[in-house]
């Protein structure tokens, strides 16, 4: 039973940072380990709720008040059982995701501190290394049925580790040259050193399944030729097509950039480091896309703009303003717009705003500005108003606003479009849906018999738990229909959305 005084002994408390100038010079975890004496008495904090409501601001159901009081009670191996009952992949979601958990913690009401869960969840899968390794679990006899999983990011790695746990022989299929999807290229090191993959891909590989990379399905194998090897088929590759300004003026010249192709070359030369390889800031065609010594502007608030914020910080930028199209949201949840239990609307600052740059809020780029060779050498912004018409939005110019900013390199992280185009799809008959997605029927099958969908490519650019629940869901389906003995858990079904205020 959780102390249920523990909240009112303890407050919140999270571990120091590294220091912004130590960390800045190098691409390691922004966090230290917590410490045992910190984490279990931030583990105590949590009540004993009587309707525990961060179990339904978490997709993959976690069982978070009992994980909570495992590490009170300083049992640690029951407390990394019971934390991966519900998650394959706790050391991703403790460091990735922004934890509407917490938002859903009763603590939090009334502007309270919710428990630290997400810091109790990271330090509980580190410990799970420390107190022995990724073990393996033991594979039961063969199913004699095959598995094609299309993608290796948090949601196809989720269903393949299930469905290997069943029996199934298994082999994921990866375009790129390296097993992680976004995890391994689209998030930076100071977020997710990539030890955390490797380890877990060893536990993965132990328990049989099978790894292809640099693969690109529907160019390189055929559809055909992988519905011929494979009883099903799970397509998870992601929603990578970023969103762009096509319309404004000055959006063809040099120095103008998708953020996920600056977060792609940045990860790419610190692995190369890893390795010992020299290898630069590059574009596949080879243009340098290095921030430093550059003036760099960052269109868009959210979490990819921040994680480029970061690298260019570490790649010696010249100064970095980053844009916001909204105006500065408040500090606290606004309890009438979006009421507790729900993700509210709040400012958010990520540890990459306190490293340097300046925050501009709502504002809009007019023109991408040319130094006269089709180089960007400035961006031509105004104030703007927001609002909403007939679910449209209408943005409003203040007249008299416009200034210009230097900007050497600018990146678009204003959002996904949803998956990409690409051969695959026509290949295996699916098609994307008007949010730019692909839509599954109830048993996650697309409009392909026996080809399914899960994450990104199913919901659209969303949090890392609900990837790695529509893996673990999907892997349920396709267990179903290969007619395995047993059930495996699913904690969503397609149609499931976030909570919030109706």
């Amino acid at each position: 039973m959780p102390d249920p005084n523990g909240f009112l002994r303890y407050d919140r408390r999270l571990p120091a940072r590294r220091p912004v100038p130590v960390r800045i010079s190098d691409w390691r975890e922004v966090y230290p380990p917590a410490g045992e004496e910190l984490i279990r008495e931030q583990a105590t904090r949590c009540m004993d709720c009587g309707i525990p409501f961060c179990h339904d601001g978490c997709p993959l159901g976690n069982r978070i008040p009992d994980w909570n009081d495992l590490v009170r009670t300083g049992n640690w191996d029951a407390a990394v059982e019971s934390l991966h009952a519900t998650n394959n992949f706790p050391e991703f979601t403790g460091r990735l995701c922004p934890a509407p958990c917490e938002a859903a913690c009763v603590l939090g009401i009334g502007g309270g501190q919710p428990v630290t869960i997400k810091q109790v969840e990271v330090e509980i899968a580190d410990a799970a290394v420390a107190r022995g390794g990724l073990r393996p679990r033991p594979v039961p006899a063969p199913t004699g049925r095959s598995v094609a999983v299309v993608g290796s990011g948090p949601a196809g790695l989720a269903a393949a580790q299930q469905l290997a746990r069943a029996g199934h022989a298994v082999t994921v299929y990866e375009r790129d040259d390296a097993i992680g999807g976004l995890l391994r290229y689209g998030i930076p090191d100071f977020k997710l050193e990539k030890q955390h993959i490797d380890r877990r891909l060893a536990q993965l590989a132990a328990e049989g399944v099978q790894f292809r990379t640099g693969v690109d399905v529907g160019v390189d194998v055929t559809a055909e030729q992988v519905r011929a090897e494979h009883d099903a088929v799970l397509l998870a590759c992601g929603a990578l097509q970023g969103r762009d300004t096509l319309e404004t003026p000055g959006r063809q010249l040099r120095g103008v950039h998708q953020a996920m192709a600056h977060l792609v070359a940045a990860n790419r030369v610190v692995a190369a480091a890893d390795d010992g390889r020299p290898a630069l800031a590059v574009l596949p065609d080879g243009t340098p896309i290095d921030a430093a010594g550059k003036h760099v502007v960052i269109i868009g608030g959210g979490d990819t703009a921040a994680d480029c914020l970061g690298v260019a910080h570490r790649q010696g930028t010249a100064g970095v303003h980053q844009l916001d199209l909204y105006p500065e949201p408040p500090q606290t949840r606004d309890a009438a717009r979006d009421p507790w239990p729900t993700w509210p609307w709040v400012l958010r600052n990520y540890p990459a705003h306190e490293e340097g740059g300046e925050r501009v809020f709502a504002v809009a780029v007019q023109e991408f500005v040319d130094d006269g060779t089709g180089q960007v050498k400035g961006v031509r912004i105004a104030e703007v108003s927001v609002e909403k018409r007939d679910g449209r939005r209408i943005v409003t110019p203040l007249p008299g606003s416009e200034r210009e900013l230097p900007a050497d390199l600018v990146l678009l992280a204003i959002g996904f479009e949803g998956t990409e185009q690409q051969p695959l799809l026509e290949q295996f008959g699916v098609r994307r849906n008007a949010r730019g997605a692909v839509d599954a029927r109830p048993d996650w099958q697309t409009d392909a018999d026996g080809v399914f969908v899960a994450g990104d490519m199913h919901r659209g650019a969303s949090l890392i738990v609900w990837a790695i629940a529509e893996g673990r869901a999907a892997a349920a389906a396709i267990h179903s229909y290969l007619g395995g003995v047993g059930e495996l858990p699913a904690p969503v079904d397609p149609a499931r959305q976030p909570l919030a205020a109706r």
